[in-house]
C-alpha cells in the first residue's frame, strides 16, 4: 500500500525563500505527525518512500525542504549544505520554518509532532531538540553529531539515534562527545549503535556511489526502523 500512497506539494517559505513540502497521509486517523529531513541530496526517492511508510503505518508525514532548489546531483548539495549550515542560527529558523509549517496544516491539529531525519536530516532534527523544539520524539538515522552550538537547556523531546559504528562522518569521539552533551542536560535519549556499519545504512542505493565511508546494511535498516516503530507507537499513546 505504501508504494500507492500519493505526496502533495505544501509550499512554504523561510524568510525570503521559497520552499516545498511533501504531505503523505494515511489512510484513517493519523496517531502523530512526523516531519521528515532529508540527506543532503534533499527530496530523494528513498526519502519519499520514508514518508510514504510512516503514512502506511497511520502517521502524516510531511518531508521538509532543505534547499528551495533542485539538486542535480550528490556531489552538486555539498555548496548548498555548506551555505545553509554556515550560520546556525540561519540553519535552525530554515529548520523551524519546516516544523511550524506541518504544525499549523489543518491535518496536523490535535496531534502530537515528532522528526525525524536521514544523514543532514539526522543532525537537523538533533538541532530542533538543542534549540528547544516541542516535540514528542526526535529520531536521527546516520545523521552528523556534531554542532555548532551545544545544547544549554534541557531538551523537550525523546531522542533516538541509530548510528552506524563503522560511520567516519561521526566517529567515537563524537559519540562520547553527543552523549556527555545529552547526559549535561537531562535528555532522554536512546542511542543504537550498530557494529561494523557504515553511513547510509538506510538507502539501499548506497552502494551505488562508490563511497567507501557509505554503504547500505539491510539489518541496521530493519532494526533501525523497529525501534523507530516502538518509540513512535509511544509518543502517539
Amino acid at each position: 500500500m505504501a508504494l500507492t500512497i500519493q505526496l502533495e506539494p505544501i509550499p512554504y517559505t523561510d524568510r525570503d525563500t521559497a520552499l516545498t513540502g511533501w504531505l503523505a497521509r494515511p489512510s484513517g486517523n493519523p496517531r502523530a505527525a512526523v516531519l521528515v529531513f532529508p540527506t543532503i541530496a534533499n527530496v530523494t526517492p528513498a526519502i519519499e518512500r520514508r514518508a510514504r511508510m510512516l503514512a502506511d503505518a497511520g502517521y502524516l508525514a510531511m518531508i521538509a525542504d532543505f534547499y528551495g532548489a533542485p539538486v542535480p546531483s550528490f556531489e552538486a548539495a555539498r555548496p548548498l549544505a555548506e551555505a545553509l549550515r554556515a550560520d546556525v542560527d540561519h540553519y535552525r529558523t530554515r529548520l523551524a520554518a519546516a516544523l511550524t509549517t506541518l504544525r499549523g496544516h489543518d491535518a496536523a491539529q490535535g496531534l502530537p509532532l515528532a522528526a525525524i531525519g536521514f544523514c543532514m536530516g539526522g543532525q537537523a532534527v538533533l538541532e530542533l531538540a538543542r534549540a528547544g523544539a516541542d516535540l514528542a520524539l526526535v529520531a536521527s538515522f546516520h545523521g552528523l553529531l556534531d554542532t555548532q552550538r551545544s545544547a544549554a537547556a534541557p531538551i523537550t523531546p525523546r531522542i533516538l539515534v541509530c548510528h552506524g559504528d563503522a560511520d567516519p562522518m561521526a566517529p567515537r569521539a563524537a559519540v562520547m562527545a553527543f552523549w556527555q552533551e545529552m547526559d549535561g542536560v537531562g535528555a532522554n535519549w536512546h542511542f543504537h549503535s550498530y557494529s561494523g556499519v557504515k553511513h547510509g545504512f538506510t538507502d539501499p542505493g548506497s552502494d551505488a556511489r562508490g563511497l567507501p565511508a557509505i554503504a547500505y546494511d539491510p539489518s541496521a535498516d530493519r532494526q533501525s526502523w523497529a525501534a523507530l516503530m516502538g518509540l513512535l507507537d509511544e509518543a502517539a499513546g
